[in-house]
């Protein structure tokens, strides 16, 4: 709450010159990041037509009919990305009715579909986006076994409609979570190698000619076409595991199945493998603040396993605090920093890294011609923790700054005094 009123008093003067739906703003004279190989930008111009960015420069002309945002001393960026939530699914987990997040009672949650329990009105998605987090990968945070529901790509702007991409990814839990959850670790890798096997077989019964009962004849298998959806690699295996003798198992069942995406959820002694991973192409999904050991699992932890997977050539996106701090992808990634991590490689796990990992990177995550116009204007170094989001754009429209927080405080910062007895 500490920037809230300065970003609401800044985007609320800046809206009352657009229209209800915003189509063409100018983003001036800032120095802009675009996340590509393109240099930094000092001083530059984004120019956003619809949802869209339409050109990036420094001596470009402003069109006529173009809502100036001054972004001079600032720092522009693409929104932020946070991974592994479940945004838009509860509003407070213990409290206020059905988390649909949980999918603990479903005997097959493969066959779920997350997009379904998304609300937009959900007041937790405008306090992440305040921070400048214009996306989030949304799945289900339990379930039943080892294998999650299709998780989503959302975006996080002020529309009834929040869907980017369905059907992003699936969790599957490979380490001691889902080994306690089917018995033992052979349980795991045998069901996953079985699943895989039948996904990728050739269907060969029109040409042995078998025949099929009345009863099975034509019958679906609503749990089989994901896995074939995953062996055809359109959906991400996001595989969570911390010990490295679980990463190496990741490893080696990356290698019999090239095809697949795969990522991996945790990775508290990834560092151990870096080499490993890098040459397998394997990015990872972690914690910026994990340092201490809270299990077996993870007695390699340490702060500096984002910089070293960084280095030896892994891509590493964050994790925030939960859903209603997942906007803390941002301390997460300034620790890495502090710790070892070039402020490159921390941008991009905020950023592209998480586009390529969840399928979206041909409309998200740089700064570029035709991208979709995700846009943040920061007052500061966006890694520091003192820094606000003094604009927001998602999808070419400028968002408010009001949240609950927000409406709260205003109603309580000054309330009639009760009148004095004498």
């Amino acid at each position: 709450m500490r920037h809230l009123k300065t970003l609401l008093a800044a985007t609320t003067a800046i809206a009352c010159s657009l229209s209800a739906q915003a189509d063409d703003i100018a983003i001036v004279g800032g120095t802009v990041i675009p996340m590509t190989d393109e240099a930094v930008m000092k001083g530059a111009t984004v120019l956003v037509s619809g949802d869209k960015i339409t050109a990036i420069g420094n001596d470009l002309t402003i069109p006529d009919g173009y809502t100036v945002i001054d972004a001079t001393g600032k720092i522009v960026t693409p929104g932020f990305m946070a991974s592994n939530t479940a945004l838009g699914l509860h509003e407070v987990p213990s409290w206020a009715g059905v988390d649909d997040a949980n999918a603990r009672s479903v005997e097959s949650p493969m066959t779920l579909d997350i997009r379904y329990g998304i609300n937009p009105d959900n007041t937790v998605i405008p306090v992440n986006r305040v921070e400048g987090v214009t996306r989030a990968s949304v799945g289900f945070s339990s379930y039943k076994g080892i294998y999650s529901g299709k998780g989503a790509v959302i975006h996080l702007g002020a529309s009834d409609d929040l869907l980017v991409k369905p059907a992003s990814f699936i969790n599957v839990s490979v380490g001691d979570s889902g080994a306690r959850k089917v018995g033992n670790r052979s349980a795991i890798w045998s069901d996953l190698e079985k699943k895989i096997t039948k996904a990728g077989a050739k269907d060969t019964s029109k040409d042995k000619k078998k025949k099929k009962s009345k009863k099975t004849a034509g019958k679906p298998d609503p749990e089989m076409a994901v896995w074939k959806s995953i062996v055809a690699g359109d959906i991400t295996i996001v595989m969570a595991a911390n010990k490295v003798s679980d990463l190496r198992l990741i490893l080696e069942f990356s290698e019999k199945h090239p095809a697949l995406e795969i990522a991996i959820y945790g990775a508290a002694e990834g560092w151990r493998i870096a080499n490993e991973l890098a040459e397998a192409e394997i990015p990872v999904i972690i914690s910026g603040k994990q340092n201490l050991p809270s299990n077996f699992e993870s007695l390699g932890s340490t702060l500096e396993n984002a910089g070293r997977l960084s280095a030896a050539g892994v891509d590493v996106a964050f994790i925030g605090d939960g859903n209603h701090r997942a906007h803390l992808i941002r301390q997460h990634a300034g620790l890495a920093v502090a710790n070892g991590m070039s402020k490159e490689a921390a941008l991009a796990a905020l950023t592209t890294v998480p586009a390529g990992i969840y399928g979206v990177s041909d409309s998200y995550g740089t700064l570029a011609n035709g991208m979709d116009a995700d846009i943040v204007v920061w007052d500061g170094d966006p890694l520091e923790l003192m820094t606000n989001a003094d604009a927001v754009i998602i999808k070419g429209e400028l968002q408010s700054g009001e949240t609950r927080q927000t409406k709260l405080r205003d109603r309580y910062l000054t309330l009639p005094r009760a009148p004095q007895y004498k």
